[in-house]
């Protein structure tokens, strides 16, 4: 354990340069080893000031640079299953931002692959179930204190949507994380889905349909409602309430600075997620670091990666076709027991 994690970093866009930083200043016990990047200035550049990296251009030679030990996976998704693959031919523990992949049958391909393994070497993305307002929501949930839960309602709002962003991205992007925190806080599986389409917000661009209202149906009777508004204009808020048979529960209100002042009160909004989740980003990475240090993998796995795509790929379906479609997912493989649920 005395060893550093060398970290082999895949992406040096927004989320892969906060990563970089995470493991150089944040987590201990890893390093930054390799950074890959097609743009290699803008790999040079999220390694400022940290020695002994290698910038590659081509995500799989950076798998093969000297100290590396694990791989995470910041890059753009659709990369995701080749460099995830590639990952477990060498036996490297991955962290994979999500989506894990994008289309279901990709994700179930990256499944099989890790099943074949007869090992979990995949940790996905997930960061919520790293947050200390979800964590104690998840142990109120557990404890049975609030009965059987019957309704979760969910927000999330970003002040403004990239230029690439497409409607389907709200679902298969935006609202993933919401279809993992619901399977992970209630215990149960997504088995079909609805997509409501409220009249586009002003501040959305032309062509994007948002705001969204996406409904969930589970496999124990639950309900999950979500408000997917990605161009609010004001700031970056996620909220989750459930409600039970006995008493309800909600997070997301307590984040940022309130100031008081002669006249009046003025609470804080985030502005995007890697302030609003910086810490549950920490315990994410560090967990994983943790874990690989020790030859283990732990979070949320490859299997969570795929029933969120699948979820999400009906969901744009209802988006395109309207109405409520099913979930089908395949056999859950004997590797993954009832880990993800």
């Amino acid at each position: 354990m005395g060893e550093l994690l060398g970290v082999a970093v895949l992406g040096a866009g927004h989320m892969g340069a906060d990563h970089i930083r995470r493991l150089d200043g944040v987590v201990s016990g890893a390093r930054v080893a390799a950074v890959a990047d097609p743009d290699t200035a803008r790999a040079q550049e999220a390694l400022a000031g940290i020695d002994g990296a290698s910038v590659h251009a081509d995500a799989v030679a950076a798998l093969d640079a000297p100290g590396v030990g694990a791989v995470l996976i910041a890059s753009p998704a659709p990369a995701h299953e080749e460099a995830l693959l590639a990952a477990f031919a060498r036996g490297l523990p991955v962290l994979c931002e999500k989506p894990m992949v994008p289309d279901a049958a990709g994700a179930l391909r990256v499944v099989e692959a890790e099943a074949r393994l007869g090992r979990r070497l995949a940790q996905i993305g997930f960061m919520r179930r790293y947050d200390a307002g979800y964590l104690r929501l998840k142990t109120l949930l557990d404890g049975g204190r609030l009965g059987r839960p019957l309704m979760l309602h969910c927000t999330h709002r970003n002040v403004s949507s990239p230029p690439h962003f497409t409607s389907a991205m709200l679902i298969d992007s935006s609202v993933s994380h919401e279809i993992d925190a619901a399977r992970w806080l209630l215990g149960q599986e997504l088995t079909a889905v609805t997509v409501l389409r409220p009249a586009p917000s002003p501040g959305a661009p032309p062509g994007l349909q948002d705001p969204q209202f996406v409904v969930f149906e589970t496999d124990r009777g639950a309900l999950v409602d979500v408000e997917a508004f990605v161009n609010c204009g004001f700031g970056y808020q996620v909220r989750c309430e459930v409600v039970g048979e006995r008493g309800s529960a909600r997070i997301g209100d307590e984040h940022g600075m309130v100031v008081t002042e002669r006249g009046g009160a003025c609470a804080e909004v985030p502005l995007d997620y890697l302030v609003r989740f910086a810490d549950a980003y920490d315990r994410e990475v560090q967990a994983w670091a943790d874990a690989a240090r020790r030859g283990r993998v732990t979070g949320p796995g490859a299997w969570d990666g795929y029933a969120a795509s699948a979820v999400a790929e009906a969901g744009v379906r209802s988006l395109e076709d309207g109405g409520r479609v099913p979930v089908a997912l395949a056999p859950r493989p004997a590797l993954y027991g009832e880990s993800g649920r």
